[in-house]
Order: C-alpha cells, then structure tokens, then sequence
C-alpha cells in the first residue's frame, strides 16, 4: 500500500514537471517549489547530522582533545552569520576569505594533478607506432589537435596567413569539443528521460 502511494506521488509530480513542456503553469510550479523545498530540508538534516553535530557539538559536548580543532570551524561559522546583521557583517568577510583562499588552494591542486599532468603525460606520444598505422594516425591527430588549440590562444602574434591558418586549425579541434561535450550532455538527460518515461509506463501504469 505504501509503495504504491509513492509510486502514484512520483507519478503525479513527473506529469506536473513534464507539463512545462506545453508551458509555463501552476502544477509545475508547484512541483519545482516542492522539490526545492525537500531538497533544503534534505540537505539541512544531512549537515546536521553528518557535520554539525559529530564534527562540532559532540566534541564540544563530551569535552573530547578534539573539542579544540571543532570550535575553530565553529567560531568561523558563526562569524558567517554576522552577515546578516549590518552593522558588524565586516565580521564575515574573514571566514569568507578563508574559505575562498582554502577553495583555490585545494582546487589548484586538483586541478594540477588531476587535469593538467595526466593530459600533459597523456600527449607526450609517439609520432609513429612500428605495425600500427591506427595509433600512428591517431597520435599525429591528437599532437596536432593540441599545438593548433594552445595556439589560438597565443594571442602575441597576429592570427593572418600561415598563424591564421593554425589558429583555425585549433578552432576545428575546440569545435569538436565542444560538440562531443554536448552530445554527452544531451545524451545523459535523454537517458533520465528515457527514466522517467519507462517509471511511468512500467511501475506506474504496468503497460510495459
């Protein structure tokens, strides 16, 4: 019984969702509304109980030696909340630019060592492969996808005749990119579509 009264509320809120196809309408707004809303409430119970209260309250509370290291985010989260009061909000500004300093210092590092080293190792290939004209063709196409798209953006000489020429070459490359970074894009929303749609035909109207 209560499966299938889940089952005819996923039902009902898919239909209201789907109907913003036709157009803009109360149903989908009620639908967005509520989701926005499980969501807040969701995560607002997982900080709780997943951060604030083993991380900060517990050791506060059992008086634990990690008691110290909790009340220092814990100082810096209240000083967050100054933010909204007016007259003292100069307060938050502090654990703000920790946070935003602590972000672009573990995202540099991220990004270096799980981006830009392995696609540097990635090209550093081979121009021929001995009894593979394949991988030779493929490695030539990748050295020459790479130069030509670094080059486009060396923006020190003017991009006119032969320079002209690779910065185009770079920008067929960018192209390609950017279009399979799309078709991948679409191709993960057609698969929750294809979800969504097989829910309503199989679990909630038992057609297929």
């Amino acid at each position: 019984m209560v499966n299938t009264i889940g089952i005819w509320i996923a039902a009902t809120l898919t239909l209201f969702i789907f109907s913003f196809l036709y157009r803009d309408n109360p149903f989908y707004k009620f639908a967005e509304h509520l989701y926005v809303g499980v969501s807040a409430a969701y995560w607002l119970i997982y900080v709780w109980s997943f951060t604030l209260y083993p991380l900060v309250f517990k050791p506060i509370s059992t008086g634990s030696q990690a008691f110290i290291l909790a009340l220092i985010p814990f100082i810096l989260g209240l000083m967050m909340l100054t933010r909204l009061i007016p007259k003292i909000s100069w307060i938050s500004r502090w654990p703000m630019a920790f946070t935003v300093g602590l972000g672009a210092g573990l995202g540099i590092i991220g990004a270096l060592q799980g981006t830009l080293f392995p696609q540097l190792k990635a090209t550093i290939i081979p121009l021929w492969v001995p009894g593979s004209i394949s991988e030779t063709v493929n490695n030539v196409i990748i050295i020459v996808g790479v130069l030509t798209t670094i080059f486009y953006f060396f923006f020190s000489i003017e991009h006119k005749g032969t320079p002209g020429k690779i910065a185009r070459t770079g920008i067929i490359f960018i192209m390609i990119s950017f279009g399979a970074s799309f078709g991948y894009t679409v191709m993960a929303r057609v698969s929750l579509l294809i979800g969504r749609i097989g829910f309503l035909l199989s679990d909630w109207l038992r057609i297929i």
